[in-house]
């Protein structure tokens, strides 16, 4: 890890004390380790999710994004910020559940939109996507690649980011949108992305499913990382619009399925199963953007993985979420 990542990323999160701060999906992968850095960073925070947070310390309205009561209830007592993660997450969901992927990812975001507009909220982070994009066109993915989605998922997240740039030019909702690479790390039990699935397949002595030949690339971004680019999105306004957030170092699904066996130590069997629709050959993004503005990754995959290994080696094995609970 990077110490000078490390100390920026803290030296912001202190002027984060007193601010009310509403976390989307706070009960999720990511939101609960937003949750934990915004508390203590003393920010006063508050959660809306369809599922209980883990801490009953924490202030939860249980609740639909999409429905207006649960979002007037959450705003109550107005709020300065926003970090929107409820979505449905899952690229083969949205798939399966078209018209469900757009009520939450799109519907609740408009929703959202206005009542956070309406309470007062001048800043908000939106976890998005580098699906928003689709096929490569260049050498590496940047803010500037046209929008192009394959998926009801990516076209979604797309759909949302032209909602907050409207609600950012017209209303002075500051809006940053965060096109994130495979998240990965601790706590991530109950979610199906590659990471979740190879531990679970090691934990349940399975074999693991392939998608396709394996030599397509995606870039892998810790959760610690996401965090702290949120943290410095709330706080710097040059923060606004699209950015690109990933490590910058892209591997195949077979690199990563090895990178697993080492940390686990696990022979990890696995078969080649048909390619699905929709999946991009290749993620390669290019984080300068992110990097300009303060952000550097913290973690390498080795040290990720190895973290996530470590507590996959003796957690409950969980299934992963379903579809109405899709939050990050």
């Amino acid at each position: 890890m990077t110490n000078s990542a490390a100390g920026g990323q803290a030296t912001g999160a202190q002027s984060l004390a007193g601010r009310r701060v509403l976390v989307t999906g706070g009960s999720g992968f990511i939101g609960r380790q937003v949750v934990c850095s915004l508390s203590s960073a003393e920010a006063s925070v508050r959660v809306l999710d369809l599922e209980p947070h883990p801490d009953p310390a924490v202030d939860v309205v249980i609740g639909d994004l999409a429905d207006p009561r649960a979002l007037e209830t959450a705003l109550a007592g107005g709020f300065d910020s926003v970090v929107h993660l409820a979505a449905v997450t899952s690229v083969l969901r949205s798939l399966e559940h078209p018209a469900l992927t757009y009520r939450t990812n799109v519907a609740g975001t408009a929703a959202l939109l206005e009542a956070a507009r309406g309470a007062g909220v001048r800043a908000l982070v939106f976890a998005s996507t580098n699906a928003v994009t689709g096929p490569m066109q260049a050498p590496k993915i940047s803010e500037t690649a046209a929008l192009r989605p394959l998926t009801p998922y990516g076209s979604t997240k797309a759909a949302a980011e032209m909602l907050m740039s409207a609600y950012t030019a017209s209303y002075g909702v500051r809006c940053a949108c965060l096109r994130l690479t495979n998240v990965y790390g601790p706590g991530m039990q109950a979610k199906d992305s590659i990471v979740a699935r190879l531990m679970r397949a090691i934990r349940l002595g399975s074999t693991f499913e392939i998608y396709g030949d394996g030599r397509q690339l995606r870039d892998y971004v810790h959760a610690g990382d996401v965090v702290g680019a949120i943290t410095l999105a709330l706080l710097d306004d040059r923060w606004q619009g699209p950015v690109v957030i990933g490590s910058g170092n892209s591997l195949s699904v077979l690199e990563v399925v090895e990178a697993v066996r080492g940390v686990s130590g696990a022979e990890l069997p696995v078969r080649h199963g048909p390619a699905k629709p929709g999946e991009m050959p290749a993620v390669i993004v290019d984080t300068a953007r992110a990097r300009s503005l303060g952000w550097v990754p913290r973690f390498t995959l080795a040290e990720g993985l190895a973290g996530v290994w470590n507590e996959w080696a003796t957690a409950e094995v969980q299934a992963p979420a379903g579809v109405g609970g899709g939050t990050r």
